[in-house]
């Protein structure tokens, strides 16, 4: 490949991994406040000890479970930039 478009390739991926490293801070930012929620409502659900705290908590529960699915596909998603960046770079100090 030549060198131009390793190099070309290597910018795409960068700008890439910057914006899914952004997301994946700023998920993890409201993965640790809803998380902080659940823990509440379990809490609230064992001294309440009724169907709608219980059902609360299950709501809670069930964001913080789609969200670290989220966050873990997200994570995926940076690794590959990643693997993928570092690829480039190997091609680029091999002359491309």
């Amino acid at each position: 490949m030549q060198r131009f478009m390793v190099e070309r390739r290597l910018r795409e991926v960068h700008i890439r991994l910057v914006r899914a490293r952004e997301e994946l801070a700023v998920l993890d930012e409201q993965l640790a406040h809803v998380s902080e929620e659940a823990e509440d409502a379990r809490l609230r659900s064992l001294v309440a000890e009724t169907p709608l705290a219980v059902h609360e908590y299950s709501e809670v529960q069930r964001h913080v479970d789609a969200m670290a699915r989220a966050r873990a596909a997200l994570s995926a998603t940076v690794q590959g930039l990643e693997r993928r960046r570092d690829e480039l770079l190997m091609d680029v100090g091999n002359g491309g």
